[in-house]
């Protein structure tokens, strides 16, 4: 045996054995280094110091204010939703009937309609309608039912209208159709108001006297003409002209019954619209005006009875007026109520309404300059909430629902606005204080 060969081996063991160790010490300062990173509760011997100046701290304490003052900005008590994925700035809303359905104009050419099951979901469905090349949509109406939809269309060449409609499903109850058809144009009409932009439209069910039910929709244009037309049949109906330099607006009433239009001046023109027998229209007649204000009537609209009507003017007032008259035997509107416009710029000085709509119940009235939206008491005029920067950009039109919406569990009143900010908003309705 070699001599050598015991000296080999034990030289080879005893290195293995400081190998082993050496080793073995690494891993455990290793593991012990790893432990103590990971342990989110450092043990009392440990540097506070070390623990206070690390990095992760500083930033949940500066995300919180970023997102406080974002919340503030975009959220509002009555503040419920906003319904997005238009492309560009919203120049129309337009609820149907029974507050399910809401229709928007957007300049990106596209009308959408969203359904409104729950105020309060995540998402809302909505069906796309493509306006023919070229067309930037100014105005939307509901027809007779939720699947007809009047949109005025402004091009470089004038200004159209189209109805588009849907055929009804023939399926029972039990079993709903998976998919909608896609809506058609029933009817258009070209070069309207002499090629003139239409400013807004509005459509009422002709309920008053012998009118048959029909949706009676007034496009009024940035002229001085207003035309009536046949919500099914596109037929126009009746033509007014406010005679003045241009128009602000005009409306109809909820029953049908009259026009409404505020222009260049301080007096307000209303129109009777007169029903044969036969439902139709007959004819339209000048039967009043509402004289008052001491500037021009920025906007007007009319109380869910049909019965007043409520006007805000430059000369920073409102006023509530009773046009239930017997006007054919000279009786002239009555001024029931006159409110100081609340609304003041950082100066104090008072500042006019460019929008206003009535709640269905007709408690509230919405208002809105700029892209500041007030809720008022009609009884009063008292402001019952304020939301300042409502949104992005000036809102350009508000609409309420004629009827509650669901919202979870409960039924609430819902005013919709839009802006050039490309979003569309739903608000609650305010609560009105005890007296």
């Amino acid at each position: 045996m070699d001599p050598a060969l015991p000296i080999v081996a034990l030289s080879l063991l005893l290195g293995a054995i400081i190998a082993f160790l050496i080793f073995n010490t690494y891993f455990c300062k290793r593991q012990s280094e790893i432990r103590s990173i990971a342990d989110p509760n450092p043990n009392s011997n440990s540097n506070p110091k070390l623990v206070s100046s690390k990095p992760p701290p500083k930033k949940p304490l500066s995300k919180p204010h970023s997102s406080d003052k974002d919340q503030n900005k975009r959220h509002h008590p009555l503040d419920l939703n906003t319904l997005k994925g238009h492309g560009d700035a919203v120049t129309g809303v337009c609820f149907s009937r029974d507050g399910r359905n809401l229709a928007t104009a957007c300049a990106d050419g596209v009308v959408r309609v969203f359904k409104l099951d729950d105020a309060s979901s995540k998402s809302f469905k909505f069906l796309r309608i493509n306006l023919p090349a070229g067309g930037h949509p100014t105005a939307v109406a509901f027809s007779d039912d939720a699947s007809s939809i009047v949109v005025a269309s402004y091009t470089l060449s004038g200004c159209s209208l189209y109805m588009y409609g849907e055929e009804k499903p023939k399926t029972s109850e039990d079993k709903p159709q998976a998919k909608l058809p896609l809506p058609e144009i029933k009817w258009e009409h070209h070069k309207v108001h002499d090629k003139k932009s239409i400013i807004t439209m509005f459509g009422a069910s002709a309920t008053y006297g012998t009118a048959d039910g029909s949706t009676i929709i007034a496009s009024c244009s940035e002229g001085t003409d207003i035309i009536l037309w046949h919500g099914k049949t596109g037929k126009s109906v009746g033509h007014v002209d406010t005679n003045q330099l241009k128009n602000n607006m005009a409306t109809i009433s909820p029953n049908g019954r009259f026009i409404a239009a505020a222009a260049f001046t301080a007096d307000v023109k209303i129109w009777e619209i007169v029903y044969a027998k036969d439902g139709s229209v007959k004819e339209v007649l000048n039967v009043m005006q509402l004289k008052g204000h001491k500037s021009a009537v920025t906007w007007l609209c009319f109380t869910p009875n049909s019965e007043q009507i409520i006007t805000a003017s430059k000369d920073g007032s409102m006023r509530i007026w009773n046009i239930n008259v017997r006007y054919h035997l000279d009786e002239d509107p009555k001024t029931l109520k006159v409110f100081p416009i609340p609304l003041h710029d950082s100066s104090g000085t008072t500042l006019h309404y460019d929008r206003m709509s009535v709640s269905p119940d007709g408690n509230f009235l919405a208002a809105t300059h700029g892209s500041t939206l007030q809720w008022l008491c009609v009884e009063t005029g008292k402001v019952l909430d304020t939301a300042e920067k409502a949104h992005d950009s000036d809102i350009s039109c508000i609409s309420w629902a004629p009827k509650t919406i669901p919202m979870g569990n409960e039924q609430v009143l819902v005013l919709a606005t839009a802006s050039a900010d490309k979003k569309v908003k739903l608000w609650a309705s305010p609560s009105i204080p005890a007296s």
